[in-house]
C-alpha cells in the first residue's frame, strides 16, 4: 500500500502495453542498428522502451512527451538509477504539433491520439477522402523521423470484426469503426510515406501479463482494504476494467508493433 492509503500505481508493469522483455530486446536491436544519435517518445508514459534504445545505443539522447506528470517523474527517476539522466529527458507537454523532431529514432506505441488535436477524419487524403486517426497519425510521424531514421508504431487493430455484443462489453462508446484491420494500418504507413520494415503483433501471453499486471496491485490492495471508504468505488471500476477485456476485446482487439523507414 502506499504513502497515501491509496494502491500503488501499475508497479507491476515494466511496460504500459502488451510487450514482453524478449520482443523489447528485439525491438531495441532493431532501431539501434543504424547508431542513432537522438530518440523522440510520443505518448512516453514512463519511458521504459525509450530508456532501453539509450542503454543500447550509448550516443544517444532521448525526450519523452507526456501528459502524466506522475509517469514523468518514474521515468526520471528510473534514468537516474540507470546513470541516464543526463541522456534522456521527460517533458510534461503536448505532442500535438511539436517541434521537437526529426529525431533519428521515433517511438509511438499507443499513442497515436497525442499527435492528434482533435481534427483526425477531417483532413484529407489529398482526393477528398477523410483520413482515418491512424493515418493522420502516421503522417505526423512521418514528418518526425530524420532521414535514414526509424519509427517504431504500436497501434491496436481488429483481429476480426467485433459482435455487437462484444462492442457492448468494451469501452464506453465503443464502435467497430474505432480501429482498422492489419493490412489497412500497413497500407496507411506506405501511404504515409514509409516502408515496413518489420510486423510484428502481441500475443495473447503478452496481452494476458499487461491486463493481470495492469490490475494487480489494486487487486491486492482490495484484499486487504475492504472497508476503506474508496474500496467500492474502486473494486466497481477494477470490475468493469476487467470485464470490458474478458467479455469484450480479448481475441478481438489486437496491438501491432511496425518498424517503419522513411522513404527518401
Amino acid at each position: 500500500m502506499s504513502d497515501t492509503g491509496l494502491p500503488p500505481h501499475l508497479t507491476r508493469l515494466t511496460f504500459h502495453g502488451p510487450l514482453s522483455d524478449a520482443r523489447a530486446a528485439q525491438l531495441v536491436a532493431r532501431l539501434v542498428r543504424h547508431s542513432p544519435a537522438s530518440v523522440l517518445d510520443i505518448g512516453c508514459g514512463w519511458g521504459e522502451l525509450m530508456l532501453r534504445v539509450l542503454e543500447a545505443a550509448p550516443g544517444a539522447k532521448g525526450i519523452g512527451l507526456d501528459l502524466n506528470a506522475d509517469d514523468l517523474a518514474r521515468g526520471r527517476r528510473n534514468a537516474g538509477e540507470r546513470g541516464l539522466d543526463g541522456r534522456a529527458e521527460f517533458l510534461e507537454e503536448s505532442a500535438t504539433g511539436t517541434t521537437r523532431g526529426p529525431a533519428d529514432v521515433v517511438l509511438c506505441v499507443g499513442s497515436g491520439q497525442a499527435l492528434l488535436d482533435g481534427e483526425a477524419g477531417r483532413e484529407s487524403a489529398g482526393d477528398g477522402t477523410p483520413l482515418s486517426a491512424t493515418a493522420a497519425a502516421l503522417r505526423a510521424l512521418r514528418t518526425l523521423v530524420a532521414p535514414g531514421g526509424r519509427v517504431l508504431f504500436g497501434e491496436g487493430f481488429w483481429q476480426r470484426t467485433p459482435a455487437p455484443d462484444e462492442l457492448g462489453a468494451m469501452w464506453p462508446g465503443a464502435r467497430a469503426d474505432d480501429h482498422l484491420s492489419l493490412a489497412t494500418i500497413t497500407e496507411a504507413a506506405t501511404a504515409a510515406g514509409f516502408r515496413v520494415e518489420w510486423i510484428e503483433t502481441a500475443t495473447e501471453e503478452e496481452w494476458e501479463h499487461f491486463e493481470s499486471g495492469y490490475l494487480a496491485d489494486v487487486e491486492e490492495w482490495l484484499a486487504v482494504n475492504a472497508g476503506h471508504p474508496l474500496a467500492a468505488e474502486t473494486r466497481n471500476r477494477v470490475d468493469r476494467h476487467r470485464a470490458s477485456w474478458l467479455r469484450g476485446y480479448r481475441g478481438v482487439l489486437g496491438l501491432v508493433y511496425l518498424t517503419l523507414i522513411p522513404v527518401a
